[in-house]
């Protein structure tokens, strides 16, 4: 699928990726759901991510912290702030590491409860694509904020490429699993 360059390219890629982000979940097999995540032995599997997410719950939880991240930041637009994206105290160099905190967090959360968080948040970041018009999503430097890129972007990493990201694990795990 092409990268989008306006809002309906947008929203028709996140949907899209999230509905087969949907399926594959509701056609795990036994196996797939409870056996852990494990890519050890895969040496090319060498990103942090690939240690860090031991079942879906934490693939999920991971989806929706990010999501969360973008709503925050998009209120920049409303109270003409200039939060920065990442969560205070990290940079592009250490989101590693914030990505850990999201993953300490959500220990406790059930992967029905994390299923559920996802589903909201990813209905609320929706919600939000269509407030913003084709300039706004698509114009570098259109926001202050957003330094030189666009909104889009923020929008296109969120949604359909993380939905990917979250895809290619769960085919990743099946494999192993069988």
């Amino acid at each position: 699928m092409p990268r989008p360059k306006n809002r309906q390219e947008l929203i028709s890629a996140a949907n899209t990726n999230y509905k087969k982000l949907m399926t594959m979940i509701e056609v795990r097999t036994a196996a797939e759901k409870d056996t852990i995540y494990d890519f050890s032995d895969d040496v090319k599997k060498k990103e942090a991510h690939w240690r860090r997410d031991k079942n879906l719950r934490d693939v999920l939880m991971h989806l929706n912290e990010w999501h969360l991240l973008l709503l925050e930041w998009i209120k920049n637009r409303e109270d003409g702030k200039d939060r920065p994206f990442l969560m205070e105290d990290y940079n592009w160099k250490t989101y590693g590491d914030m990505n850990m905190v999201f993953f300490s967090r959500c220990q406790d959360v059930s992967e029905k409860e994390a299923l559920e968080l996802f589903v909201d948040s990813h209905s609320r970041v929706m919600v939000a694509i269509n407030t913003f018009s084709d300039e706004e999503l698509f114009t570098k430097a259109f926001y202050p904020w957003v330094g030189g890129s666009n909104i889009g972007s923020y929008f296109i990493s969120a949604t359909s490429s993380h939905y990917d990201w979250a895809m290619k694990k769960m085919k990743a795990h099946k494999k192993i699993v069988g």
